[in-house]
């Protein structure tokens, strides 16, 4: 419920902030808006709210208006309303051809109000609005959040031991304690860069430090499918166990990670760890007699022995002990593992109001190059599989709430806003972008029957789209 209650929250604001992007420029440039909705309202809206002979009318839980209500007569002022359908939401401009209205509707005489009576400058801007304002939001969200608390980094060179590597990535050539030194001659800060770099990205030339060593390394092409593929697997059994135990806490496959040890920092009351004997501070280095130097080994151990007493090697200051732990069915501890954040020496950053500006657009500009780099798997078969609708989107909010993982995730998703609507697909804004580029090079504007046509058709491929990635998440869910 919190990730859904977060969802909705961020995809509604950077919705509201979008439309407003048109809105503005419309405007400005003297185009009446007829509508101005939050969320969608077929037949009815939950509030209609409108400005004519001087006074604010409000409606609630009305009909929509038609070409005889009171409030029709009055097009030079915006209705603004919220609609019970709680995704999106809508800026009906006027002499647009869009989802709000089609060709037929603009036969008559055009009027300088209008949008199509603008000059092709003025409605490139009008169309751009929006993906401007989703573009910058998300360069303030950055800056802000990076002035308010600061940069906090785990820099994986100070990682004691150096890196866990999955059996993929040993397949690969690494090796466990490897140091990555550079990748394709740059060097990452964090593992996470790493991880996006090699998996996402498709970089391939790695050089690690190995003992008193340097190795070169080249990954394969495919490298980034054979993750999603594992991945892919490990979710289907991870959902099955937790469809089974509600209380089932869902793992993912770890590709890479600071080699740590399993140390306890609490035992959970009731708990197995606690009948078992274990206290804080303990270090679990074998698990049934195999060895797990590693807290992703013993994590991995674990799942082994479902409802099974699984024998413990403890480490306790200077004592070695053996202690018998009955896991049950969901093959946990019970306990809460000491943070990397307190076993590795941490970086933290303070930035100025002047320093946050520049800092959080370098941060948010990056992270859009990385996410437009990753998109290369999308179109794979195996990428195509991982893609989510809004249940995908969901699961990327925390579980709890907390307002600086809450605006980090929003400002990233108005990057992919920013950009999804940057493609030339017409009913997106960048299909409109294409026609009036064309028009500004040939001279020639498109017929509206011409635009109406291919927003139907972009209407279809992206309503198709919405179904197959739903759909995806649905079958997630289920199988």
């Amino acid at each position: 419920m919190i990730q859904a209650i977060q969802m909705i929250l961020a995809l509604s604001f950077l919705v509201v902030i979008h439309e407003l992007g048109h809105f503005f420029f419309a405007r400005l440039f003297g185009v009446r808006v007829e509508k101005f909705y939050v969320f969608f309202n077929p037949s009815f809206s939950l509030i209609r709210v409108k400005k004519f002979d001087g006074v604010w009318h409000v409606a609630l839980l009305s009909r929509n208006v038609d070409e005889n209500d009171e409030w029709a007569k009055h097009p030079e002022s915006t209705e603004w309303g919220i609609g019970w359908v709680p995704f999106g939401g809508y800026c009906a401009i006027v002499g647009m051809v869009d989802e709000t209205q089609n060709a037929d509707k603009l036969k008559g005489e055009v009027q300088p109000w209008e949008f199509r009576a603008k000059k092709a400058w003025q409605r490139l801007l009008i169309i751009m609005g929006g993906i401007l304002v989703n573009f910058v939001a998300a360069m303030a969200i950055f800056s802000a959040l990076l002035f308010h608390y600061g940069e906090d980094s785990l820099p994986m060179r100070n990682a004691p031991e150096g890196l866990y590597f999955s059996s993929l990535m040993q397949g690969e050539g690494f090796e466990q304690h490897d140091r990555i030194l550079t990748i394709n001659g740059e060097e990452p800060e964090e593992t996470i860069d790493a991880i996006s770099w090699l998996i996402l990205e498709g970089k391939r030339e790695v050089t690690v430090v190995r003992g008193s060593d340097t190795v070169s390394l080249t990954m394969s092409e495919d490298l980034g499918k054979r993750f999603l593929t594992l991945q892919a697997n490990m979710d289907k059994k991870e959902r099955e166990k937790a469809r089974a135990d509600k209380g089932y806490k869902k793992r993912h496959y770890v590709i890479m990670t600071e080699f740590l040890p399993f140390v306890i920092d609490s035992v959970m009351d009731g708990g197995p760890a606690m009948y078992g004997g274990l206290m804080k501070g303990d270090i679990v280095t074998h698990v049934a007699g195999v060895e797990t130097p590693c807290y992703v080994q013993v994590q991995d151990e674990l799942v082994n022995h479902p409802c099974d007493s699984v024998m413990l090697t403890i480490r306790r200051g200077e004592e070695t002990l053996l202690r018998p732990v009955f896991i049950g069915d969901r093959c946990t501890l019970g306990v809460i593992m000491k943070s990397k954040y307190t076993m590795m020496e941490t970086a933290h950053r303070d930035y100025s109001f002047l320093e946050a500006i520049p800092a959080g657009i370098t941060h948010g500009w990056k992270t859009l190059v990385a996410y437009v780099k990753q998109m290369r798997l999308v179109f794979t078969k195996e990428g195509a599989q991982s893609v989510g609708g809004f249940g995908a989107i969901g699961s990327m909010f925390p579980g709890f709430w907390n307002w600086q993982l809450f605006w980090s995730m929003t400002a990233y998703l108005s990057l992919i806003l920013a950009f999804m609507n940057f493609l030339p697909i017409p009913a997106l804004d960048g299909g409109y972008i294409l026609f009036i580029l064309i028009e500004m090079l040939t001279g020639k504007q498109p017929g509206d029957k011409f635009l109406e046509k291919a927003n139907n058709i972009g209407f279809w491929l992206l309503l198709a789209l919405l179904i197959f990635a739903n759909g995806n998440d649905i079958l997630r869910f289920f199988f």
